[in-house]
């Protein structure tokens, strides 16, 4: 299994999944679809299908272009909200693209209908891979949109955080340096924070990507994934792991706010306020 990492817009990514051995091609949140096409082509593969984590338009603006571009396309995903649909998915069930299996995990949060794809392949040694969208991103997490803070915490904690630690974790925006920026004000203390910051900074300089990052990894310095630690809980003042995941929401919102200039800000209020996602950091 071969992952294309393709970055679009201001901060997004899209991915193109190739099964090695057939040359079939999956992707995943089709931005912009005629350079997913350039690159599919590039490449000598056959796409087949589209896998959307969510409705926003940042992740499937695509969808319509490359339906009509490739007819017979299967663009599949949980929300009938998404763009071009041809196939609604249900937690749990499993796709199959030659050697590559997948496997739908709804995480609502972000949104109601969002979806990450766990990943394998038979008779492979490489580690899982994760598509985790907006619900969980590096040393971060999509904003607290739809659904409750019970439920966010079910998607991030119980239903991502227990796959296996070696798994990659291919995410919907660079968000990274910010993210880490923020995990460092909640838990200024944690060593693998202050090293992954480090290790980031020197990517942004370089302008290159912070995808993947592993599981494992998160669960070291992601705070979102640390609602039941300590120096998580005293930061929020709460004990309630959904309260913690709550007031971090809150507290990162805040944060970003804080390092916007000042027309931006306006922007991000008022997209907070109308439920809007026009916002690089609210997509």
């Amino acid at each position: 299994m071969k992952v294309k990492v393709i970055p679009v817009l201001e901060d997004n990514y899209m991915y193109l999944i190739i099964e090695e051995h057939t040359r079939e091609a999956v992707a995943v949140d089709v931005a912009v679809a005629k350079r997913l096409l350039e690159i599919a082509g590039r490449e000598g593969v056959s796409l087949t299908t589209v896998l959307c984590t969510h409705h926003h338009w940042d992740h499937t603006r695509g969808n319509a272009e490359l339906a009509h571009l490739r007819p017979g396309l299967a663009v599949m995903g949980a929300d009938e909200r998404i763009c071009a649909l041809t196939r609604r998915l249900e937690h749990g069930e499993e796709l199959q693209f030659g050697a590559i299996h997948v496997r739908c995990l709804l995480t609502p949060g972000h949104t109601s209908g969002h979806m990450s794809y766990f990943l394998w392949e038979d008779e492979c040694p490489d580690p899982p891979a994760l598509f985790s969208g907006d619900a969980l991103s590096v040393a971060g997490c999509g904003w607290h949109l739809e659904d409750t803070a019970q439920q966010m915490y079910q998607s991030l904690s119980k239903t991502l955080a227990t796959l296996p630690p070696q798994t990659k974790v291919f995410c919907g925006h660079e968000h990274t340096l910010s993210n880490l920026e923020f995990a460092q004000k909640v838990e200024p203390g944690n060593s693998h924070v202050q090293a992954k910051l480090a290790w980031a900074q020197k990517r942004d300089d370089d302008d290159i990507p912070t995808v993947p990052s592993t599981l494992g990894e998160e669960l070291m310095y992601n705070p979102f994934l640390r609602v039941t630690e300590e120096p998580v809980r005293a930061f929020t003042g709460q004990v309630a792991p959904a309260q913690v995941l709550e007031l971090l929401c809150k507290e990162r919102a805040h944060f970003q706010l804080a390092s916007e200039p000042p027309q931006t800000q306006v922007r991000a209020r008022l997209a907070l306020q109308w439920g809007l996602l026009s916002m690089r950091q609210e997509k």
